[in-house]
């Protein structure tokens, strides 16, 4: 995605918010909106919870790029990880088009930053689809959306983060193919008829369960995620990504060019680490957000909330049958 640009677009702002999704009690807030909102709906606040209550779990953090879930989801992979899931970061594309270097060297350089990434955010394996980068309008979404109704099955995937497949304005084909695909997905792993060669090699049926989706543009927004004990571990995820994302701006880099014009900023500290940490931290998840592209940062965001830091989603949580539903609402006891 080159994060050297940052954010391109809007993920919490304009448009409508609201919709609607199940949560855990522990979860919930008194109803609130996001600033922008035209609805009246409810914006549930995920907060921490204590110990490992998603012990057992699997979570699959999915993005066409190495930089995408570092920059609009790491708090909250790192949080639900630290609950107790276990996690595969699976990317999409092959980042070929995004840094500097020949095309096999920029490749390889992603593929190193999308493991760090992994080991950064706590996630226990990595899959590489390999699809060309920027190119993914023409690959065959029936190929694709097999190999990932393989994955949910054979890794038993129960909660996927990643692109909303209803963000709007979305300009990158990797961004919004990547978001559709794992939507079907999804939805079909859970079938009984799909792709019957999997159960014949031992595979059962699977249905994601939960579903946060970040967006560049408008979205509807429903759960807002509490990072803030996860912050440092969000900026290390974006430090990771050296040959794309904002690390490649490096407040070490930007020290020593402030220090040759006799300036200095005095969030960027001492030292090479303290900069870098804080430039990712300071400027890149707060500042530019927030006064050069006029769109709620992290900050903002949890600001609103009564939060230090938060990520923002539409979340989609376990339905209910409608039988069910009836059944609770009106059956007596003998």
């Amino acid at each position: 995605m080159k994060r050297q640009e940052f954010v391109g677009g809007v993920f919490v702002g304009g448009a409508a918010w609201g919709a609607a999704a199940g949560s855990l009690a522990l979860q919930n807030s008194a109803p609130r909106e996001l600033s922008g909102s035209t609805g009246a709906e409810e914006v549930v606040i995920e907060r921490p919870l204590a110990g490992q209550p998603h012990s057992g779990k699997v979570l699959a953090a999915i993005q066409p790029h190495a930089d995408d879930i570092p920059f609009f989801a790491g708090g909250t992979v790192a949080k639900l990880v630290s609950e107790g899931y276990w996690g595969c970061l699976i990317r999409s594309s092959n980042d070929e088009k995004a840094g500097d270097g020949t095309v096999g060297e920029t490749i390889l350089n992603n593929e190193k930053d999308n493991d760090a990434v992994a080991k950064a955010l706590g996630l226990s394996k990595v899959v590489n689809l390999e699809y060309r980068n920027h190119e993914m309008d023409g690959i065959s979404r029936q190929e694709m959306r097999e190999r990932l109704i393989y994955l949910i099955r054979v890794l038993k995937i129960d909660t996927v983060i990643g692109y909303d497949p209803w963000g709007s304005y979305e300009e990158n084909p990797d961004h919004y193919v990547t978001a559709q695909i794992v939507e079907s997905a999804c939805w079909m792993a859970g079938m009984e008829k799909d792709y019957p060669e999997h159960f014949a090699a031992g595979l059962q049926p699977h249905s994601v369960r939960e579903k946060y989706y970040f967006a560049r543009g408008p979205q509807l927004v429903n759960r807002v995620v509490d990072i803030a004990p996860w912050i440092d571990r969000k900026v290390e995820a974006n430090l990771a990504n050296k040959t794309q994302g904002p690390a490649g701006e490096n407040g070490a880099r930007l020290r020593a060019r402030l220090a040759a014009l006799k300036l200095r900023l005095p969030i960027l500290g001492n030292d090479d680490d303290t900069s870098n940490h804080q430039y990712i931290k300071q400027i890149v998840l707060d500042y530019d957000s927030k006064h050069l592209r006029g769109v709620p940062s992290d900050r903002e965001i949890g600001r609103k909330y009564g939060l230090e830091w938060a990520e923002a989603f539409h979340y989609i949580g376990p339905s209910e049958s409608m039988l069910d539903r009836y059944v609770s609402e009106h059956a007596l006891p003998l």
